[in-house]
């Protein structure tokens, strides 16, 4: 039986997970999206412009867009050399933004993948608009198990969607797919275990988004564990919170900013970006 012939969803846990993407249709996603039809499911990095604060409210909306799509402008820089003939795959890959960003970039092939039949519909639906669906293709398929070829990637991310899965799986399911020296990017929230176990903010962070955030070092055990060398670790923890005050103070808060603020400023939680490469 291959990977194909069994059920995406394996897990009562990632059915619940499915059916929340099944039915989001948060403003904070859409909204944003909206502003040139790129759409994430990420958060933001730089400085804003204060001024956007005195205007419409459609500035700050932009402006919220500007720097989610800088962020995974900074994960793909950390791809490498990335040839048209290459193949990418974005696991985990929301409503499409970055694997069409990544395509607009380098010119090549890319998978996306998600367990919510919604995403990836209108994932297709953006990737057909713009004329780049030849390229740009989104399937339900597990990350922990997605059929496709052995070797077949030369790059593989996953932006913010490590949190759903068990990292010793994902990173063996990655390095199957990855062909020898291909990279692998994440850019996720991880706890810090030195300070101990999940804070009460990191908690709320867990419960808001049903899903179960990682460890700083579980990162690097499981890398290591599936023949993974990392090569760049960047703490993007104070580049991501002016991002959360300037979303705090927009007409798209969630009530979940706090949580984020007080994690990321007392130490508990960090936004950390790691490539490593298949060896």
């Amino acid at each position: 039986m291959t990977s194909l012939d069994q059920p995406v969803l394996r897990t009562a846990y990632q059915k619940s997970i499915a059916d929340y993407w099944d039915k989001e249709k948060d403003p904070v996603n859409l909204r944003l999206g909206d502003v040139d039809g790129l759409y994430h499911h990420h958060y933001g990095l730089g400085a804003y412009d204060p001024a956007v604060l005195d205007g419409p409210d459609e500035g700050v909306i932009a402006e919220m867009h500007r720097l989610e799509s800088a962020q995974a402008e900074v994960l793909l820089d950390h791809l490498g050399p990335i040839a048209p003939g290459d193949r990418l795959l974005d696991a985990g890959c929301g409503r499409g933004g970055s694997s069409i960003m990544a395509n607009h970039r380098f010119g090549c092939q890319v998978d996306g993948v998600s367990i919510s039949r919604q995403q990836v519909d209108f994932a297709n639906g953006e990737a057909g608009k713009r004329g780049v669906d030849g390229q740009v293709k989104y399937h339900v398929r597990n990350m922990l198990d997605t059929g496709f070829e052995t070797g077949a990637f030369a790059g593989i991310w996953n932006n913010e969607s490590t949190m759903y899965v068990d990292l010793f799986e994902l990173f063996a399911e990655h390095a199957r797919q990855l062909r020898p020296g291909g990279r692998y990017v994440t850019i996720t929230g991880c706890y810090n275990d030195v300070t101990g176990g999940r804070s009460r903010a990191v908690s709320q962070i867990d419960q808001h988004y049903i899903c179960n955030i990682h460890a700083r070092g579980e990162y690097f055990k499981a890398l290591a564990a599936n023949g993974f060398v990392p090569i760049s670790v960047v703490d993007l923890t104070a580049d991501t919170i002016p991002y959360w005050e300037l979303r705090a103070q927009s007409s798209v808060a969630t009530g979940i900013e706090d949580p984020f603020l007080t994690a990321y400023r007392e130490g508990s939680f960090h936004y950390l970006l790691i490539a490593a490469d298949r060896i």
